[in-house]
């Protein structure tokens, strides 16, 4: 545990003496790519890439690998294949060639989240956001895929993991900067600005509507952090949301804000953003 200055409390950290090895998922891919594969998935790996890089004119470079085939404890029969595509711009260009991919008899990739299959008996606890709604949402976000390998005879998960680029990363908070939680909130707000949607944290700008419950400071709420997974790339600039979540103020040296955070915490599964009144 180390203590948070900004936060006031303590959160959990790892010290620079704990970490004994740095891995980059750049170069684990590109290991992957240029060895000859030694199983089915290794094959699989390079089959998804022959597919993708051509038809979005992305380099091999604007992608990585991360979990078990980064860190090289996969199962050939069972892992998944997990990607890295960087930057926001590139993000852009994959998704429209992975949106035409789904559209393709041809292809061997297909949007994972196509059919209620893919929730099928899947064990649920959000309370305001339903199993229908989950499947809605993740469905036009495209990120997540199933590639048809042959090879192997099986449908493989693959996921492309938007991270930000180097030159896209920055600081937002000045050190002297306090967070402090104001407390439970819902709200109706409108999305001004879904750009780093993508990205852990996903931030949203937004417009709030109307409090529904809790602290009605809420009103005064610019944006929207996000660092669940399940609420990445979740809503779309102009659209209307609903919110529940933490309000927190925003102490600075210029001035003071308000956010409503999505996070870790013991209400976990009662947070939500989701479309107001989504469209089939």
């Amino acid at each position: 545990m180390i203590f948070h200055e900004m936060l006031g409390r303590k959160v959990v950290g790892v010290g620079l003496g704990n970490i004994f090895i740095v891995r980059k998922p750049e170069k684990a891919l590109l290991e992957l790519v240029e060895t000859t594969p030694k199983d089915n998935l290794h094959r699989a790996v390079q089959k998804v890439l022959e597919n993708v890089l051509p038809c979005s004119k992305l380099n091999l470079t604007d992608f990585g690998v991360f979990g078990s085939l980064l860190h090289k404890f996969y199962h050939p029969r069972f892992s998944d294949i997990d990607l890295i595509i960087y930057g926001g711009r590139n993000l852009v260009r994959l998704l429209e060639n992975l949106q035409e991919f789904y559209e393709s008899d041809a292809s061997s990739l297909r949007n994972e989240f196509a059919t209620e299959s893919s929730v099928a008996g899947k064990s649920w606890r959000f309370t305001n956001l339903s199993l229908k709604e989950y499947l809605w949402h993740q469905q036009r976000k495209l990120i997540y895929s199933l590639f048809e390998d042959p090879a192997s005879g099986r449908t493989i998960k693959t996921e492309f993991e938007p991270v930000k680029s180097w030159e896209e990363i920055r600081n937002d908070y000045d050190p002297k900067t306090k967070i402090m939680s104001k407390g439970w909130t819902n709200i109706r707000a409108k999305i001004l600005d879904d750009t780093e949607s993508p990205f852990i944290p996903s931030i949203y700008d937004i417009e709030p509507l109307e409090v529904s419950e809790g602290y009605k400071q809420a009103i005064e709420a610019n944006r929207l952090v996000s660092y669940l997974e399940e609420f990445r790339l979740q809503a779309k600039r102009d659209e209307t949301v609903d919110v529940t979540g933490n309000l927190e103020e925003i102490a600075g040296p210029h001035g003071n804000y308000f956010q409503i955070t999505l996070t870790y915490c013991p209400r976990y599964y009662e947070q939500v953003l989701k479309v107001s009144n989504p469209k089939p």
